[in-house]
């Protein structure tokens, strides 16, 4: 069998608040295969956003470790980070993200100015990603003339251009409608069954977190067994 996309082992993330020292994950151990969904649901503090990312080398561990596409995240400097972030990991937030000034198809091309592509194929590649999410006829536009939904579909092509083995998505729907926030989750389970993309959402959604093939609960910064669900 394969080494997991993700393993965390005793994986610990303390904070410093004035003089108090505030602990966001406790000793979680987590193992994510590669084609997987996993939903991280929890209530607000309760670690789902902070494990997501030191996933994403986007924050650091205090303890533990924790190993990514076969990287030992700790072990990189942020010059190689930067570099193994871009090549392997798309990360799709809540608020979008996008740059007001540029349109969709600049928006999409960003990530792939730091490959070695030539401007012609670097717009290829977007428009492709443009089009997988359903917006090819909307290439040219800014995202100011763009819906809610079609914003976060844009973030969603700007995370698949580089072809990444990893989707990491921080409550991907937490700023749209219900009509929006389905068409959202209908992509990201497209990506997940037909281009088998691993996938690790946060969300409190129940509904959204259907859609994954796994579900893991956090609480109070400590991941809970799998099929535990934390008493209401």
């Amino acid at each position: 069998m394969s080494e997991p996309v993700i393993t965390a082992r005793n994986l610990t993330k303390e904070f410093v608040r004035d003089e108090f020292r505030v602990t966001a994950l406790k000793e979680v151990d987590i193992d994510v295969q590669k084609g997987e969904f996993v939903a991280l649901m929890g209530p607000s503090g309760s670690g789902k956003s902070t494990l997501l990312h030191l996933i994403a080398a986007m924050d650091y561990a205090t303890g533990g470790e924790i190993r990514v596409l076969g990287h030992n995240l700790r072990e990189l400097n942020d010059r190689q980070i930067a570099h193994w972030r871009n090549e392997n990991v798309g990360f799709i937030f809540q608020s979008f993200n996008l740059i007001p000034v540029l349109t969709a198809m600049e928006n999409v091309e960003l990530p792939l100015k730091l490959t070695n592509l030539k401007k012609q194929e670097r717009l290829d590649h977007a428009a492709t990603a443009l089009k997988l999410v359903g917006l090819g006829d909307r290439m040219n536009h800014f995202p100011r003339q763009l819906s809610g939904g079609q914003e976060q579909r844009v973030a969603i092509a700007r995370a698949i251009v580089t072809d990444p083995a990893l989707i990491l998505a921080d409550e991907p729907t937490g700023n749209l409608d219900a009509g929006s926030a389905q068409e959202i989750l209908t992509i990201l389970s497209r990506l997940n069954k037909e281009f088998s993309k691993t996938i690790v959402m946060v969300t409190h959604d129940p509904h959204a977190a259907h859609f994954a093939t796994h579900i893991r609960h956090l609480e109070k910064g400590e991941l809970l067994a799998e099929g535990v669900v934390p008493a209401q």
